[in-house]
This record gives structure tokens, sequence and C-alpha cells, in this order.
């Protein structure tokens, strides 16, 4: 049995025993997200990156904030492997100017329309038809081009969706509030999507299924799986970057 002195960080003998023991999460994190990226990831870039992420988790982790080692740990290590798919690049400028074109017309239409908008009035906005849309939500969905490990700002190093999700346990009062509130907003954007949406985010980010179970489940193809959760996690960044751009005028 690991023992960490919860009063403070964890020495070095307990940050390589902690790295032992969950060397069964480093292995199932890695079998689990090899199947949603491109096929010149391999096993071994994914493992090499959720060892650094684990070994950081070890390093940072701290008993006092109250959160299991084992969910601090699966957090660094999807972390660290969403970043070096971003490293390798191999989501190309082509896709994430699609991406961008899809959250432009998104964001134009709520302004219209005051809620979330439909597939067909998104496809009817990019003047393309709704098949051509359904491609290129499936050609943007693969791992670290919209997911809840996004970032919240497209700054480097910032919070992203599912952190706020999470009970981080932050030591400021001012933090934890601020943490609040942005949690309550995201949950109130997750409302607002259609139910379809919601039990996608619900399965695959809290039942942590795979798509190929979600569609099992939903009785829907694995392809449509897909759109909705790229659909979901770009209608959910519209509207909390837009919320972070009205705070900060605020601010101002």
């Amino acid at each position: 049995m690991i023992t960490v002195d919860r009063y403070g960080p964890p020495g070095a003998d307990d940050r390589e025993r902690m790295v032992i023991a969950h060397m069964s999460l480093v292995n199932f994190l890695v079998e689990r997200m090899l199947t949603q990226v491109p096929s010149f990831v391999t096993r071994d870039d994914l493992r090499s990156a959720a060892m650094i992420g684990l070994n950081d988790a070890a390093s940072r982790f701290d008993p006092r904030r109250g959160v299991l080692f084992k969910t601090f740990a699966e957090r660094r290590i999807r972390g660290a492997i969403y970043d070096e798919v971003r490293r390798m690049d191999w989501f190309s400028r082509s896709l994430r100017e699609k991406q961008s074109r899809v959250s432009k017309a998104i964001s134009q239409l709520e302004k219209t329309l005051y809620r979330h908008p439909e597939e067909q009035e998104i496809a009817d906005e990019l003047e393309i038809s709704l098949g051509d849309y359904h491609q290129i939500l499936t050609q943007v969905s693969n791992l670290g081009c919209v997911s809840l490990n996004e970032t919240l700002d497209d700054s480097e190093g910032g919070a992203s969706y599912i952190d706020n999700l999470e009970d981080t346990a932050q030591e400021s009062v001012q933090t934890r509030l601020e943490a609040l509130e942005l949690t309550r907003e995201l949950a109130a954007h997750i409302g607002e999507l259609s139910e379809k949406e919601q039990l996608v985010l619900s399965l695959f980010y809290y039942e942590e299924l795979s798509q190929k179970e979600i569609a099992e489940v939903l009785e829907l193809s694995e392809g449509r799986i897909s759109q909705l959760h790229s659909q979901a996690l770009l209608k959910m960044k519209v509207k909390m970057s837009r919320s972070l751009r009205d705070q900060a005028k605020k601010e101002k």
C-alpha cells in the first residue's frame, strides 16, 4: 500500500511508488485513446507522452487538496497525450480553417436566433449541404481538435473545460468562487444542448465509454456519434469564448 503524507507533497520514494503503482492507468488510457488518433500516431508515441504525464502528476501531486492521485494523474496523462498530438501538428491548417468557419457560423446564428442553432441552420449559414457539414464535423472530430480538454480561451497553459467540471480544490477563496461560477456557466451551456449531444458528452467524459460503445447505446453509427461530439463541443466553445471576452471587457 502506498502511503503519502497528507500534510505535504510526497517525497522522492513516494513519487516513485506512485508511478509504478499506476502503470496500469497509463496502459489503459493509451489503448483507449489510440483508436481516436490518426494512424501515424503510434502506441509508443502515446505511451511516451503518457509516462511524461504520469511523472509530472507524481511531481505535482499535493494530497492536501483532497483529490485522489488517480484522478489527478489521469487528467495529467490525458493532457500530456493531447499536447503530444498537437505537437505533431497532424491537425492541418485546412482543418483548422474549417473548424474556425463552423465556429463563426454557430456564433453568428446564436446572435440572431438567441439559441443554439440546428444542424441544417448551420449548414445553410455555411452555404453547404447537410451532408457536407456532417463531413466537416467528422474531419475535425479527432483527438485534440475539439475536446473538453482544450483550453477555454486558446491561451497557452489556460484552464480547460474539463478542469472546470471537476473540483480541483484551489487554495484561494477568490479562485474557488470564480471556478464555481465558471462551472455553473458551463453546466448551463451543456443544458442548452440537444438531448443527444448531452448524452454523448456524458457517456464519453463521465462514463468513459468509447465512441463505438456510445454508438451501440444510442443505436447510432459511430460516425454520427463523432459528429454530435464535435458539434456539441464547438457550440460550447463559442459560448464560453464569448463569456470570457465579455468578462474581460467588464474588468477593463
